[in-house]
């Protein structure tokens, strides 16, 4: 063989064919969450219903409702501790093993809680306190205080199942903003109808949460399904703590103010959901339906309404603002509306009206009696300070 032959043996031929017969680039990686950056939400898997699957564990997405259960348990150990039945019933408790932070007897507060006294001390609405003595700070305290057990633990607990929900779907900043001004409102509200029995409002920021809901499902509703078992929920939570409201010391009026202010706070703040924060099986209180592709300035573009819903807050709130400043009472101008936040039961009656005791004292017993009615009370001790004489006598007259 050749030389020739044995280099033509070795050599390699290269076929170089035209551009258009190229092979066509790698299709692009599609992206592992929703975009906001597009015309279009893509389409993705529907998941569970939020109320059915685990919450996200991650602490900064419920940072803000955590922290403000926390302040409501503290105030309310508080308030136990300053109402000390133990020793301002003498050991005529509900639960006496709990000794200084027991509850008061059950045909004083069905909510196992603190006396009105009590409440009084720590900053409940009462008009005596806050029209007489203009002791306007109260609309700020009375927003933290609970009227008795069964009232924060079912309080709370919708607080945290509605709220967290709220965080994880629209962000801390937002549900901590909507919840601190419906429970301002609310408590403005109460004051707008105070009268002459104590009563607190902190249920008022749960009715804000529910209003803020509500809202945030109508203004994104073409992003979610399961549409109405939400909004059963939501009616379902509303109507049992309504009920409650009844109920001595809890102001039924705040929770119809705060809803209204969370209904409205929500159409201006809660614009759109955490889209770009989480993935589609990550979302919050309603699962997205992206069956339907919507786009996204449907969701973004509506500054009339947002508009509208922050002029009517603003001149709500300015409105009863000014009207507390000036000691309204607009029981003046509403005779009815006093069965919003009451009925007549052996815990009190609807009728606001002043209430008299007499008092007479010997060696071992104090005797109440009631002016009105004439029903009396005898007690097997003397030493009982004005405010507790306030309390029982309030009993004896209902």
């Amino acid at each position: 063989m050749t030389a020739e032959e044995e280099t033509a043996k070795y050599e390699t031929k290269v076929d170089i064919k035209s551009s258009s017969s190229a092979l066509p680039p790698p299709p692009a990686l599609a992206a592992p969450r929703l975009s906001l950056a597009g015309d279009d939400l893509t389409e993705e898997k529907r998941v569970n219903f939020p109320f059915f699957r685990p919450l996200s564990q991650k602490s900064e997405n419920a940072w803000i409702i955590s922290l403000f259960v926390i302040v409501h348990l503290i105030v309310f150990t508080a308030t136990m501790i300053v109402n000390d039945c133990w020793h301002n019933s003498h050991g005529q408790c509900s639960v006496k093993f709990l000794r200084m932070v027991s509850f008061q007897p059950l045909h004083e507060n069905p909510l196992l809680g603190p006396s009105a006294s009590a409440l009084d001390k720590v900053g409940a609405l009462k008009k005596t306190f806050f029209i007489d003595n203009h002791q306007f700070w109260r609309v700020f305290t009375s927003p933290l205080l609970h009227a008795g057990l069964f009232h924060i633990i079912l309080n709370l607990c919708s607080v945290v199942f509605v709220g967290i929900h709220m965080e994880q779907e629209f962000g801390s900043i937002r549900t901590g903003v909507g919840y601190i001004l419906s429970a301002i409102t609310a408590s403005l509200v109460a004051a707008l109808f105070v009268t002459d029995k104590t009563s607190v409002t902190s249920s008022g920021a749960l009715f804000g949460l529910l209003g803020m809901m509500l809202s945030g499902l109508i203004r994104n509703w073409k992003f979610y399904t399961k549409k109405l078992a939400a909004v059963f929920l939501i009616l379902m939570i509303l109507v049992v703590n309504l009920i409650i409201g009844l109920l001595p010391y809890i102001n039924n009026f705040s929770n119809v103010g705060g809803f209204i202010t969370g209904f409205l706070i929500g159409f201006v703040i809660l614009f759109e959901p955490q889209l770009n924060r989480r993935a589609q099986a990550k979302g919050g209180l309603f699962e997205y339906d992206l069956k339907q592709k919507v786009k996204l300035k449907q969701k973004l573009d509506r500054p009339f309404l947002r508009g509208i819903s922050l002029a009517i807050f603003v001149f709500l709130f300015v409105g009863i603002y000014m009207a507390v400043l000036r000691g309204t009472n607009a029981n003046m101008y509403c005779s009815w509306c006093k069965y919003i936040d009451c009925i007549s039961s052996k815990w009190g009656s609807c009728v606001d009206k002043p209430i008299h005791c007499e008092t007479m004292i010997n060696s071992e017993h104090l005797i109440l009696t009631c002016s009105d009615n004439g029903n009396f009370r005898i007690l097997p001790y003397t030493h009982i300070s004005p405010s507790r004489i306030e309390d029982l006598c309030s009993l004896i007259c209902s």
